[in-house]
């Protein structure tokens, strides 16, 4: 049975425009009791709504600002920041040393919330000068606040409120964290072909690793970080949701993109491992990226490699 994040409902806007669109609180209870999540379905019924039932948009605004804010923390804790580095900087170094685009060069962060990753690079400048940093996103509340963040700490970033892929200006580099569980079914697919069919050199996208100790360290991390009950509702529903190895790499194999998967389940420790990326290169960057990554090449894999490890 399909499981839903409560913040996946209770905001909806249109795709391209980022209009926001009135919630009625009783269906998104009635999905959820649908889903079978009896849990979830009582979290929204006490949020506030109007005379006609829909629910309170600023009071949904700043119960999401806040399920942020307690996120990034947990991302500060996972130290996410350098572990995209890890990945990201290589993918520059060989985009750069092939030449096949010079810079400067464009890292877009879809669905960025509140730009903490934008806002940790531009911080701390760990991927050059001629990266700019800029994260997109459909909720106008969190990029509001992204925006208020970047600007009190004095940071050269920059964020948007919209669709990533409407951007007047293409993405050297796409990336994301925690996004790809969101997409389901042929919308997962269709994210990457996007992707692929766009400017872009390359997409690297973190998302949960489908271990089976996932939903058991979700409950842990968030039973300690989070404060809200739909914080912590949301936190193992996105852990359950994660997609396989298999899934990811299937749905990003697109025309004129290498798929490729970092640290993939069969090789990592389920204890350790939380997050890992999937990536997509133009065929004639898989050569310097490896060589940019050094020993740590080893960890990446593509589909072929993975389907015969798995038979």
């Amino acid at each position: 049975m399909q499981q839903f994040e409560i913040s996946d409902l209770i905001t909806a806007v249109e795709p391209h425009s980022g209009r926001r669109l009135p919630v009625r609180r009783a269906e998104v209870v009635r999905r959820l009791l649908k889903s079978g999540d009896e849990r979830g379905s009582r979290i929204v019924a006490e949020l506030p709504a109007d005379r006609e039932g829909v629910l309170d948009p600023d009071a949904v605004d700043r119960l999401l600002i806040s399920v942020h804010t307690e996120l990034q923390r947990l991302s500060e804790e996972l130290r996410i920041g350098e572990r995209l580095v890890h990945v990201l900087g290589p993918i520059f170094t060989a985009i750069r040393s092939a030449g096949a685009q010079p810079g400067p060069y464009r890292l877009v962060d879809v669905g960025c919330g509140l730009g903490y990753l934008v806002r940790w690079l531009a911080s701390t400048r760990a991927l050059g000068a001629d990266v700019e940093l800029v994260g997109v996103d459909l909720d106008a509340a969190l990029v509001g606040e992204a925006e208020r963040l970047a600007r009190a700490e004095g940071l050269g970033c920059r964020f948007v409120h919209g669709n990533a892929f409407d951007l007047p200006q293409a993405a050297t580099v796409y990336v994301s964290t925690g996004v790809l569980h969101h997409f389901r079914g042929p919308d997962l697919g269709e994210f990457f072909r996007t992707q692929a069919a766009s400017p872009a050199q390359a997409f690297c996208h973190f998302d949960i690793a489908a271990t089976r100790l996932a939903p058991i360290g979700a409950w842990v991390f968030h039973r300690a970080r989070m404060r809200h009950p739909l914080g912590r509702h949301d936190g193992v529903v996105s852990a359950r949701r994660a997609h396989s190895d298999e899934t990811l790499l299937r749905a990003a194999t697109a025309p004129g993109i290498r798929p490729l998967l970092y640290e993939p389940r069969g090789s990592a420790n389920p204890f350790c491992t939380t997050l890992r990326p999937v990536i997509g290169v133009r065929p004639h960057l898989e050569a310097p990226l490896r060589l940019a990554l050094g020993r740590a090449a080893r960890r990446l894999v593509g589909p072929e490699h993975l389907a015969a490890a798995i038979g």
